[in-house]
């Protein structure tokens, strides 16, 4: 895998653990961090959602900077956070919140919403009476999750804790950094992170659309190739396990 050479687009705190994991195996790595963590403040039926955990029977966390909040939330209104099943969609969000004495559980099948519906402790979980589930996660998000609970007779609950913008940047800084590290592959983590690379990209997209690129899903994957990319590789996941095991898989491009 050592001729890849990767451009990587998660937030700042995210690519430096990811680029940590790939120097480990010997990929080369440069980040340009294309979604900005911006907190939200809660309003007054937010504040009351977290003051009143202690009301639904699963809690389900959908990102590591919603983990992040989330926690620092529990443990300003909470002395002791009740004891509920939290659940997340992959092993990364999952530690953080296990690091905080939560049980938490996630798939380890694949690091998405459908893998999660279909954990049989989470089934468990929500099989009670009247069941009601809070997600904490971004501003916009996916709604499959909450439609399929509600579909179940459950009542969900939202609690968005940040939103993601898009750095700053001068114009060219992509293809100017792909240029200049001699990069043969894009790496994004989310459909939001893949729309903020192509607006970016501006006019240099049809150039760079012909790289190879690495998404985190089928639903990423379709969104690349019905903005015009070419080489896309759905890792099934967002993890550095999921993405090396898709570098091992497809043999580095030829120039």
């Amino acid at each position: 895998m050592t001729g890849w050479r990767l451009l990587l687009t998660r937030p700042a705190e995210e690519s430096v653990a990811l680029a940590s994991e790939l120097a480990a195996a010997d990929v080369f790595s440069s980040s340009l961090p294309l979604l900005a963590i911006e907190p939200l403040a809660l309003n007054e039926s937010q504040r009351a959602l977290i003051a009143n955990l202690d009301r639904y029977c699963a809690l389900i966390v959908v990102s590591k900077p919603a983990a992040r909040l989330g926690v620092g939330l529990v443990n300003h209104y909470w002395a002791q956070a009740p004891k509920k099943k939290w659940f997340s969609v992959g092993a990364a969000t999952a530690q953080i919140l296990a690091d905080q004495g939560l049980d938490v559980s996630y798939p380890l099948s694949a690091d998405d919403s459908e893998a999660l519906l279909a954990l049989p402790v989470f089934t468990q979980a929500v099989a009670c009476n009247e069941p009601k589930v809070l997600i904490m996660r971004g501003e916009g998000g996916r709604e499959m999750l909450a439609e399929r609970l509600r579909s179940l007779g459950a009542q969900v609950d939202y609690l968005e804790l940040y939103r993601r913008t898009l750095p700053v940047y001068p114009p060219e800084t992509l293809p100017q950094r792909v240029v200049a590290e001699r990069l043969n592959g894009l790496v994004v983590s989310s459909g939001q992170g893949f729309a903020h690379l192509h607006q970016l990209a501006g006019d240099t997209w049809p150039q760079l659309s012909c790289m190879t690129l690495f998404v985190p899903s089928p639903r990423v994957a379709q969104m690349a190739r019905n903005a015009g990319a070419k080489n896309v590789v759905d890792c099934r996941g967002a993890s550095a396990t999921a993405l090396l095991a898709a570098l091992r898989a497809h043999p580095v491009p030829a120039f």
